[in-house]
């Protein structure tokens, strides 16, 4: 049977106190909406719908990959359900609804909601949960016979229903065939009028459907992001999930409070992650490799038996038996090859340092390829731009750069060649050469005594 999910995505989340949608608030770096929709996809839902509002200018973009409907006007989660309509093309099958700004439901989960309801033919199944204090939340009410015929939202709540600790949690899978008909007859009769989706159940209740109700095994999937708080309060629950999973996989995290790793990124058994590091993107680490502490790697690929400490790379690749930092910045384009090395104080830019080549220390290599085996000596730094283009540096194999070296691009270094320290390279050297770009030292005898008679006069 076809399953459709449809993604709440329209509320402003004023409790936020943020210009920005809520569901465009990120953790680790994945916006809310990305961890639901990518949930769904997991869970092998054959097409996804996004009902947007407040903010969509900001939110479209983040759901680009999902068929995307306008709510105009927020007048309750039936009302977006409805507008979605047109826009779902399985009319019959399952149709699950979620919301947006609960990043921690899984696939898992979901794929449960789909199979029950398709295996017992339900008109509805719903994900609940116990709530120490259910404030807030819809009350899961039931008959005499234990099964679910409504839920009441918390203002339209009596004393009694108050009391009830089963709770909503927001996630449904409808028969959509039901859903659609049932939903014409759904009201603003309540304290907010508004289309409430949750009169669904009631109503198809009335009309001796089935309704069911499956007990979360895992509370927190069910968090909702309404606040700064809860936000951090999901994070850390995701920050624990993701660990907990390398950890059983053959990661050493050495301390995991202070180890954030994103969703999307792949690690290899054996590898050992130091205290605060983050790891983002499509970031993915080979065996037997070290990183950290201090370091965070985004969308960077890490070769075998790599060392990286107090290390930033941004959309670098570094290659088997590599090594970078202390405080080593790796910027775009920078491709470390096997056994390369960026040591202290070294920022690399959009190029390659070549197998077994070394900066190790207080340079700048930007729009440059060098070779193997090469030595760049402290202080060394490509000079890529001219204040209006950058121009690129090329060096050799087996070429020794002295310190403090200023190599003015565009220039040319050929192989087995040796500049000699302090020298500004303006023009190509050859192979196997000696470049020398310095001033002549002059020295000027007794200069301190003659200042000083100069001045006593």
């Amino acid at each position: 049977m076809k399953t459709s999910a449809l993604i709440l995505a329209a509320g402003a989340g004023t409790r936020m106190k943020s210009s920005k949608p809520k569901v465009a608030h990120t953790i680790m770096e994945k916006p809310l909406v990305r961890w639901v929709i990518d949930a769904a996809k997991t869970a092998g839902v054959d097409e996804v719908v996004t009902v947007v509002g407040h903010g969509r200018d900001v939110v479209e973009p983040l759901v680009s990959d999902t068929s995307v409907v306008v709510q105009e006007e927020q007048l309750g989660t039936a009302h977006a359900v409805r507008i979605a309509q047109s826009a779902i093309e399985l009319a019959e099958g399952s149709l699950v609804v979620l919301t947006g700004d609960s990043p921690l439901i899984t696939a898992e989960t979901i794929k449960s909601l789909i199979d029950t309801q398709q295996a017992e033919q339900a008109a509805v199944v719903v994900l609940t949960m116990h709530a120490d204090n259910p404030f807030g939340y819809g009350r899961i009410i039931r008959d005499e016979a234990g099964q679910v015929c409504g839920i009441v939202e918390q203002k339209d709540c009596t004393p009694e229903q108050t009391q009830i600790t089963e709770c909503n949690s927001g996630f449904y899978c409808f028969d959509a065939k039901v859903l659609f008909e049932v939903l014409e007859e759904v009201s603003t009769n309540n304290a907010q009028n508004e289309y409430y989706l949750t009169d669904v159940l009631a109503l198809a209740y009335e009309r001796g459907m089935k309704v069911i109700g499956v007990e979360a095994q895992d509370s927190s999937e069910c968090l909702g992001v309404n606040s700064r708080s809860q936000l951090a309060e999901a994070t850390a629950h995701l920050q624990q999930r993701i660990n907990r999973a390398h950890m059983d996989a053959g990661v050493t995290i050495m301390d995991p409070r202070t180890t954030w790793i994103g969703p999307d990124v792949t690690i290899e058994s054996d590898v050992e992650i130091l205290p605060v590091t983050f790891l983002y993107g499509t970031t993915s680490i080979k065996e037997g490799s070290v990183v950290g502490p201090n370091s965070r790697l985004t969308d960077t690929t890490v070769g075998r038996n790599c060392t990286l400490e107090e290390t930033v790379a941004i959309e670098a690749q570094i290659d088997d038996e590599a090594t970078c930092g202390p405080r080593a910045y790796l910027r775009p384009g920078a491709h470390l090859c096997e056994g390369a090395k960026a040591g202290t104080h070294v920022e690399i830019k959009k190029s390659t340092i070549g197998k077994g080549s070394k900066v190790p220390h207080l340079s700048y290599i930007g729009d440059a390829t060098v070779g193997s085996n090469v030595n760049i000596g402290a202080g060394t730094i490509t000079c890529n731009y001219d204040g209006e283009k950058k121009w690129s540096t090329v060096i050799g194999d087996d070429c020794f750069i002295g310190s403090d070296c200023m190599l003015v691009a565009p220039v040319t270094i050929g192989e087995n060649s040796l500049l000699g320290a302090g020298s500004v390279i303006t023009k190509d050297v050859s192979a196997g050469a000696l470049g020398l770009g310095r001033a002549r030292q002059v020295e000027i005898a007794h200069w301190n005594e003659n200042k000083k008679n100069k001045k006593q006069d």
